[in-house]
């Protein structure tokens, strides 16, 4: 499946998750701390908006948030508390702006400024935008694929200090992040996933654990 499908399909997944959300529970608070869940679909229909605006012009170098953080985070507070049909409405119609941009798209190669990469990073931002934060929201067990692992795995891989080796093992698949003094920890997939990213664990994750550095921004470096 490519990234695209990929991505498209985790806002189906979405969808479906957050389909009986009542406004109650939309105040409630995520697994994110100071976040409600208002706050994370708030989040993940701005970055839908985002990559969106990205393949609408293509090659441009157009910036990932006009405005920069403030901006982005305005939008998140403002968003917050709308209803649960809104925020469905709202996602249903960024989702529905990213296909029809990503339809258009001449060249995925192209350069954009999220990240200083391609309009595939996009694709592969959205996916890992989505999946992660339905798991934020808490509304009940999220399964993340051996291919979201081993491509998020990849994407944290920053988050390793320098000096660290990291090897994760479990579900007969072992990565190797960085060089240095060797941490090995072992447990599912998806939990060594979690714990990378910074979230909660389903099951248990064994092991010495280095202290990991920040997520890697999302603004142009």
């Amino acid at each position: 499946m490519a990234i695209q499908e990929a991505a498209l399909a985790a806002h189906a997944r979405l969808a479906v998750l957050i389909g009986d959300l009542t406004d109650a529970g939309v105040a409630e608070p995520s697994a994110l701390p100071g976040w409600t869940r208002g706050h994370v679909l708030a989040h993940v229909e701005g970055v839908t908006v985002a990559m969106a605006r990205q393949a609408e012009h293509e090659g441009t170098g157009v910036e990932v948030y006009p405005g920069g953080q403030a901006a982005r985070d305005g939008a998140i507070e403002a968003g917050a508390g709308r209803s649960a049909d809104r925020h469905r409405a709202a996602i249903a119609a960024a989702v529905d702006r990213l296909a029809a941009a990503w339809a258009g798209v001449r060249d995925w190669g192209a350069p954009v400024r999220y990240r200083g990469g391609t309009l595939v990073d996009t694709a592969s931002a959205v996916w890992r935008e989505v999946e992660v934060h339905a798991r934020d929201l808490d509304l009940g067990a999220v399964e993340w694929s051996p291919e979201f692992c081993d491509h998020t795995i990849g994407f944290l891989a920053a988050r390793v200090p320098d000096g660290v080796r990291l090897v994760l093992s479990g579900g007969g698949r072992e990565w190797v992040l960085g060089e240095g003094e060797e941490f090995r920890l072992t447990g599912s997939p998806a939990d060594l996933t979690a714990w990378l990213a910074g979230r909660e664990l389903a099951g248990e994750v064994v092991g010495p654990r280095p202290e990991l550095g920040p997520w890697p921004s999302a603004l142009p470096r």
